[in-house]
């Protein structure tokens, strides 16, 4: 098993990642009945993209011998309805202000775009993913 997820009741639940025993608390939003007080389960899938992207990049990053600490990115979940689904994830990834060259900005940005996550989502949830080069 990889974690568990316990229903605590008034749309909330915690998930533990059992290797670790890290928790997270999830909470349904505002616009669906919740009181948006913590991550929703759709918040999770998008900032699980993110995240898998500089995780991607940082393996990439150390093969190269390039630092990419300080990494950024901004997320943004658009949903969509009928049904009720995450219609995109628009990510925007600040770079650190670093000398990065042409094929070093190509290396990292094809390892985020090529992360499990984004492959994982399929053509039904749209990926806008932008790389600022500071």
């Amino acid at each position: 098993m990889t974690s568990t997820v316990t229903y605590l009741g008034d749309l909330r639940t915690e998930a533990v990642h059992l290797q670790s025993g890290t928790t997270i608390i999830t909470d349904a939003p505002t616009d669906n009945q919740g009181r948006g007080e913590a991550f929703s389960p759709t918040d999770l899938c998008a900032t699980s993209l993110a995240s898998c992207m500089i995780t991607i990049m940082g393996i990439s990053a150390r093969n190269h011998g390039v630092n990419i600490d300080g990494t950024k990115a901004e997320i943004t979940k658009i949903m969509a309805a009928n049904p009720r689904r995450i219609g995109a994830v628009e990510i925007k990834l600040l770079m650190p202000p670093h000398e990065y060259d042409e094929r070093t900005q190509k290396i990292l940005e094809t390892a985020g775009r090529s992360c499990p996550v984004a492959l994982s989502l399929g053509e039904g949830v749209e990926q806008h993913i932008v790389f600022v080069w500071q």
